[in-house]
């Protein structure tokens, strides 16, 4: 009687596993003719493993360098459990970008909706993406027609070098910066205010989850992710609140808040999802770029002095104490060379997630409907015959190129979904910069490449040795 029950369980556990392949593979056996070429891997995880094996950002990782050797720029895979077409094209990615909403659809991986919330701008699409975009857009023109925002900047740029001994890890430094500059633009809070100290606490829990295995278990990185989200979410409604009462509105601080607070469209978790999405975007992404181009500097003593000649020009004409300003930044020709080159060889980020809405006939293939799409910015970053010699950091071949809208360059992606906040990123990039190369000098201790996992994070934070510049 035993042995006839264990039969009958093992039938139904075989016959269960059955379908479950039957489910994943029995649609992609249909168009495996007109795909891509590719494999596909184990049933379930296909893939994915060996697609997000860490590897120095500025390469292109086994697993991509494998797969463009034997099928091209264009192949098929199964990733992050359904079946994906992998573009390494800059045509075809250009192509999805261009045709969001059309043909092609944002589709990040459930966990993710999870740790972001359902309102976030990064996961929602069609007319809920459309309405925060336009408030980011907001956002952005109403940030830099601030009078004080450059000073702002420059202020705390200055805090945070004035601080500086003989050794930082310039990551840490980097993130100190850009949460201090957001959390002032967005919520009008100083750094030194707690209110900004524990915003910054839970949202250093909240990025170690956003990169975690998505486990929702007590305990877990992911599981206090969302439980330092909900907290970020009571302190920046408390703030609101707080607002409210005092009749905000747009001549009070001046900050995005007030803006905010204006908007009737949006629900109060809308609001709140788009104060988070404001922080992650100008917190993680700018402290990157500034670590890519402090690191890639340090390895091309000419690009450095060349900075360095053109900051003493700025900085030649300014009175003691006089801030930058707007025509100053007109003037660091050389530093957004410097800047696109980080971001090209730093690729900050690798790809982005796209599903197909219908099937979508490129040159000789079908990219099936419901398919996820990925379009991999860096492998056109690094592609030898789009970029010479494209393994080395040379900002000089920035001169005389249209550095904003170029296919071959997609460092904040594309189409509607380009990043409304890349120009402020440049800025805090460039006025930093500004004071870190007229007063220090700087070596790396020790070897710290910047590694994607795919997100990408310098492992030991670049630790610098620094001297001041008397």
């Amino acid at each position: 009687m035993v042995g006839g029950l264990f039969s009958i369980v093992w039938v139904g556990l075989l016959g269960l596993f059955l379908c479950v392949v039957l489910h994943h593979f029995l649609p992609l056996l249909l168009n495996l003719r007109a795909a891509p070429r590719g494999t596909f891997g184990w049933p379930l995880v296909g893939e994915t493993l060996r697609f997000l094996r860490p590897h120095a950002s500025n390469t292109l990782g086994s697993f991509l360098e494998d797969r463009f050797s034997r099928y091209g720029k264009v192949f098929k895979s199964h990733l992050f459990c359904t079946p994906t077409i992998v573009s390494c094209d800059q045509e075809l990615n250009h192509f999805i970008l261009q045709n969001e909403e059309k043909l092609f659809q944002c589709s990040y991986p459930k966990p993710i909706h999870g740790i972001l919330g359902k309102s976030s701008m990064i996961v929602v699409v069609g007319d809920a993406h459309k309405r925060l975009r336009s408030l980011a857009l907001t956002l952005v023109t109403t940030t830099k027609s601030r009078a004080g925002y450059l000073n702002d900047i420059e202020r705390i740029a200055l805090h945070i070098l004035g601080s500086w001994k003989k050794r930082v890890v310039f990551c840490e430094e980097a993130r100190k910066f850009t949460f201090s500059v957001i959390v002032k633009q967005v919520l009008g809070l100083s750094p030194d205010e707690p209110q900004t100290g524990r915003i910054l606490e839970d949202f250093l829990t909240f990025m170690k989850g956003l990169i975690s295995f998505p486990l929702c278990i007590p305990g877990t990185s992911y599981a206090r992710a969302v439980q330092a989200r909900a907290r970020i979410s009571f302190t920046v409604k408390a703030i609101v609140e707080e607002r409210r009462k005092n009749g905000g509105d747009s001549n009070n601080k001046g900050d995005f808040l007030d803006v905010l607070l204006s908007i009737t469209n949006l629900s109060e978790d809308e609001k709140v999802s788009f104060v988070l999405d404001s922080l992650l975007g100008g917190y993680e992404t700018t402290c990157l770029l500034m670590s890519m181009v402090v690191y890639f500097l340090g390895q091309s003593p000419l690009a450095l002095e060349q900075l360095m000649r053109e900051h003493k020009a700025i900085g030649a004409n300014k009175k003691k104490d006089e801030y930058l300003n707007s025509e100053d930044y007109k003037k660091m020709e050389f530093t957004q060379y410097v800047i696109n080159e980080a971001l090209r060889c730093g690729n900050i980020v690798k790809f982005v997630h796209r599903k197909a809405l219908k099937d979508v006939r490129y040159k000789d293939y079908l990219i099936p409907s419901g398919w996820k799409v990925l379009p991999v910015f860096s492998a056109v970053h690094l592609d030898p015959s789009l970029h010479g010699s494209a393994l080395q950091f040379h900002p000089w071949r920035w001169e005389g190129q249209n550095q904003t809208a170029c296919k071959k360059f997609t460092p904040f992606g594309g189409g509607p979904r380009l990043c409304p906040g890349s120009e402020l990123a440049k800025v805090e990039t460039a006025f930093f910069l500004h004071h870190l190369v007229l007063n220090f000098r700087w070596r790396p201790e020790g070897d710290d490449v910047p590694m994607a996992y795919p997100y990408v994070e310098f492992p030991r934070g670049l630790p610098l040795q620094v001297e001041p510049i008397l």
